[in-house]
């Protein structure tokens, strides 16, 4: 129970890698607050929690309003007296052939997943300054390789990564940890979509639309949600103090570059 008594916010908790990431927090003894616009989702994974052991509230709302995030801290505080992490999750961008992508799609990629994570992050640090508190940006390896489908994504991850590093400095000065985490292909239902589609596309099963997307990329497996959690909290504990500033890859070796 290494985070006994600390209070953790994550984002894009109903589903995914966010669910996954506030299971493992609160196994690890922190009372955690779960945000994402499903509150039926997330009601579901608060009971998870619960019935773990461990204790989980929860805040139904859109990070793309400009208010969200000041009602969310005080969520917490209200909920659990203050604020020790927070994990920025949420945000999805489209994928697709540069040409046809819109304005209002290029928005939509930065308003939730980069927006969101700046401002939740904003109000949120006079609470981990007092804690000595923790953020870490769940983000992604296309903001290292960029493709040409994934413009908006690689584009969004990229300003991440470097919001990461700049704010990295700021905590160095304020006793704020700050981190960032990029998964590679990892098993949410939106992988599981691009294997169907891939699957049918190709005439295989979903299993050998897997096996074909681990060869291509050369990697050594497809992830597991549990796999960025646990990563999760190894950073946010105390044994993972000295990380900061740290862009990690959580790939299988998908990301080939230096």
């Amino acid at each position: 129970m290494t985070l006994n008594g600390k209070v953790a916010i994550v984002t894009g908790a109903s589903k995914g890698i966010g669910r996954s990431i506030a299971r493992q927090l609160a196994r690890d003894g922190a009372a955690v607050l779960l945000t994402a616009r499903d509150a039926a989702a997330l009601a579901g994974v608060v009971r998870e929690i619960e019935v773990e052991g461990g204790q989980a509230a929860l805040c139904a709302l859109d990070l793309r309003e400009q208010e969200a995030q000041e009602r969310l801290v005080r969520t917490a505080v209200q909920s659990f007296g203050g604020i020790d992490i927070v994990v920025n999750n949420a945000g999805a961008t489209k994928r697709g052939n540069f040409l046809a992508l819109t304005d209002d799609e290029w928005a939509d990629g930065f308003a939730l997943k980069f927006f969101g994570s700046v401002r939740l992050t904003r109000a949120a640090w006079p609470l981990l300054k007092e804690r000595a508190g923790s953020v870490v940006n769940i983000v992604g390896v296309g903001g290292r390789t960029p493709g040409a489908e994934f413009a908006i994504g690689g584009s969004v991850n990229a300003a991440l990564l470097s919001f990461t590093k700049a704010l990295a400095e700021v905590g160095v000065r304020d006793g704020v940890q700050v981190n960032a985490v990029n998964p590679g292909f990892v098993r949410t239902d939106r992988l599981d979509a691009r294997l169907r589609k891939a699957a049918q596309e190709q005439g295989v099963s979903p299993a050998e639309a897997a096996d074909r997307m681990v060869k291509s990329a050369g990697v050594t497996r497809l992830g597991e949600p549990e796999d960025i959690a646990n990563l999760v909290a190894f950073i946010v504990s105390p044994q993972g103090r000295l990380l900061q500033g740290a862009l990690i890859d959580i790939d299988g070796g998908q990301t080939k570059t230096i």
